[in-house]
């Protein structure tokens, strides 16, 4: 009789989590950077040769030999430096002191300070077909000195290139309203994707910000005109409000008044006072007003 073994739930989840960490593991393996990994392969016995001549150089002219050797960068520079065109191991050099032998090696700075550029004004057609013209500011830094510069041939205009292209793709896709109200969220979906693209060139892109959007100049008028109409309608509406209140704050003064006549006589009053207080020519003659109730009793 064969005995099987049942796996526990937990060996299996454990299982599966360590196949999924080795797949990452060979996918990180098999994506390989040009300039982000040291030379594994010699130079061969021509460069060794070379070496050793310059070398010797540098010996038989000392100390002279040092003032083209001896290099310096700044704390916000790195050297990426390459002997008979391939980089050396070790990634980039400074800051500080570094040597360099001139006859057979060659080395290019690098700035690792944020820096930013305008993005030109792109003419955009909306979801809603509408086309609007925008433009951006993008700030960005290299983070990695070899790679910016063994992968590609100008980081820093193919960063700018890729900041145009990705502000209409990203714009495209939205619409008027959207594009006018949701300009923080259009600037950190920018962000994401331009730093998403630009990390194979050992570029940071830090932050991106819509400057402006211009709309055409009939497009201007009609939402002003909406705009004021709007405004239009909403006074009436208040003005409309107000009437109704004040007609029933009348109402219910009427009644009150109508409750005591008195209370009539004194609001006259009130009112002569109020006339006669102005500096004016209008001449006022009072009349009782229970003279005119007789009248109207009589009736």
């Amino acid at each position: 009789m064969s005995n099987r073994i049942i796996p526990d739930s937990n060996d299996t989840e454990g299982l599966v989590q360590r196949n999924t960490m080795e797949m990452q593991k060979n996918d990180q393996h098999s994506t390989v950077i040009i300039g982000g990994e040291d030379n594994e392969e010699g130079m061969g016995c021509c460069g060794i040769l070379l070496t050793a001549i310059s070398w010797l150089l540098v010996i038989c002219t000392f100390p002279f030999s040092m003032c083209a050797c001896v290099k310096v960068v700044q704390e916000y520079e790195r050297a990426v430096i390459f002997r008979l065109g391939r980089l050396l191991p070790g990634g980039a050099k400074g800051p500080g002191i570094f040597f360099v032998l001139n006859c057979i090696e060659d080395y290019t700075k690098v700035d690792l300070r944020t820096v930013s550029f305008d993005v030109p004004p792109q003419e955009i057609l909306t979801k809603d077909s509408v086309t609007v013209s925008v433009d951006a500011v993008v700030y960005y830094r290299i983070s990695n000195a070899t790679i910016s510069v063994a992968n590609v041939a100008d980081a820093h205009h193919s960063t700018r290139l890729l900041a145009q292209t990705t502000l209409r793709n990203v714009l495209g896709t939205k619409n008027l309203a959207d594009i006018l109200s949701e300009r923080e969220y259009i600037s950190n979906t920018m962000q994401s994707s331009l730093d998403e693209a630009t990390d194979p060139w050992g570029i940071k892109v830090e932050r991106v910000e819509i400057k402006d959007v211009r709309l055409p100049v009939q497009l201007q008028r009609a939402m002003a005109a909406e705009a004021e109409a709007s405004r239009e309608a909403r006074a009436k509406v208040i003005a409309a409000e107000g009437e109704q209140k004040a007609s029933r704050a009348l109402k219910e003064a009427a009644d009150v008044i109508s409750e005591s006549p008195a209370a009539l006589q004194l609001r006259y009053l009130q009112t002569l006072n109020s006339i006669s207080a102005e500096k004016n020519s209008t001449i006022i003659f009072p009349l009782p007003v229970d003279l005119l109730s007789h009248f109207l009793q009589k009736r």
